[in-house]
């Protein structure tokens, strides 16, 4: 029995290691398919095309009239008027470039929308692969309780046992059945969450290894580039310059526009042709219009000041966080590494110089660390999937 407990505590202590492989390939399956982004990309096109109505020539108008004269010998009488009312091309370009400005901000809201749902989803990977992980340990150490119970069954069975020893056998079976039963839980709810992301298509993840990142080596200098990525603060960004051509728009709707056209009027014994032209001159209708604009990119200015500030502190945190966190699961990593005690314990065991209580006792110690190690590497990981958000 020695060799076989010592066997399997060993394939325990392996099985804390982490698989490595790809995640990328998930996220990309979930952003493939996901209902909600393929919603808002609807609904990005249709903002987009409205953002592009209305920044045209006005519609010509046609006007006819017919008058009755009275009395007859007046005659009748019928108008017709086709009138057509122009911009200058310079409202004309600068709506149209304000569009294409609305427009980007649009793309931005849409991959600030994309990083949130597969930032969900890669904190339920993260999840899903503690639990996997704690399932591994969960099936060794149930073979391991399963060796003990039916040994100290087969003791009792031949008179070489008693029956206190049994059933603290039996119970620690149980306790390890129940662990798992919680562990399975736990992992179909993970399951359930990264299908509903994946539009309700299961993801073949039991072939699956994940490929956990590392923490950056220097913070300021990877803060440069997630800093970049950062669609908040592009957001903020193009608002600015939405804002400004926003000005430029108003600055242009104060000049006059005018409208050319044709007029024909026939009435009895006589027809007239000619031409019209008008013109408008904004005197009320744009009031404040451009004041409003400016104060609109002041305010976004101070917002980008304020977002820049709290990404740069919210990140500082989040990677001291992560390294903390890093620094506890090495630790706990080298901790099982140097006080493995199980071969002893399995020798102490068969000698008769512990009783299976206290074995039992110093074994749940040594899972306990193990327990605390998985969870301080998944501690780790949800740390660094938070700060690295952006990379997405």
């Amino acid at each position: 029995m020695k060799k076989v407990i010592y066997s399997l505590i060993c394939l325990a202590f392996s099985s804390t290691a982490y698989a490595q492989s790809d995640m990328q390939d998930i996220l990309q399956t979930i952003e493939t398919n996901n209902s909600t982004l393929k919603a808002l990309k609807e609904e990005m096109n249709a903002q987009k095309i409205s953002n592009k109505t209305g920044i045209y020539l006005q519609n010509p108008e046609v006007e006819f009239t017919h008058l009755w004269g009275s009395p007859k010998m007046v005659g009748n009488e019928k108008d017709l008027n086709i009138k057509q009312t122009f911009d200058f091309a310079t409202i004309s370009g600068r709506r149209n470039e304000l569009a294409n400005k609305q427009n980007v901000l649009i793309d931005i809201q849409y991959k600030s929308n994309r990083l949130t749902i597969l930032s969900e989803a890669k904190q339920y990977l993260v999840d899903y692969l503690y639990y996997q992980s704690l399932k591994s340990e969960l099936n060794v150490r149930l073979q391991h309780a399963q060796i003990i119970a039916q040994v100290y069954k087969k003791r009792l069975e031949q008179g070489d046992g008693n029956i206190l020893e049994y059933n603290k056998a039996q119970l620690n079976l149980s306790m390890i059945e129940g662990e798992m039963s919680a562990n399975k839980v736990e992992e179909q709810a993970l399951n359930a969450q990264l299908t509903r992301l994946n539009a309700g298509q299961e993801l073949n993840l039991a072939a699956v290894n994940f490929d956990l990142e590392k923490l950056p080596d220097d913070f300021d200098t990877w803060y440069q580039t997630a800093e970049s990525k950062n669609p908040l603060l592009a957001y903020i960004k193009q608002e600015i310059e939405v804002g400004k051509q926003q000005v430029s728009v108003n600055k242009a709707l104060g000049m006059p526009n005018f409208s050319a056209g044709y007029v024909r009027e026939k009435s009895t014994g006589q027809s007239l042709n000619g031409v019209m032209v008008g013109l408008s001159i904004p005197l009320w209708e744009n009031k404040n219009r451009v004041k409003q604009a400016k104060l609109s990119i002041r305010a976004a200015e101070e917002r980008q000041m304020d977002a820049q500030l709290q990404f740069y502190q919210q990140l500082k945190a989040s990677y001291q966080k992560a390294y903390g966190l890093q620094q506890t699961a090495t630790a706990y990593k080298k901790s099982l590494q140097s006080t493995n005690n199980i071969e002893l314990l399995s020798k102490a065991l068969n000698a008769g110089e512990l009783s299976l209580l206290e074995y039992m006792v110093e074994l749940s110690i040594y899972y306990e660390n193990v327990n605390r190690t998985l969870i301080a590497e998944r501690d780790y990981q949800r740390a660094l999937a938070q700060l690295k958000e952006v990379e997405l």
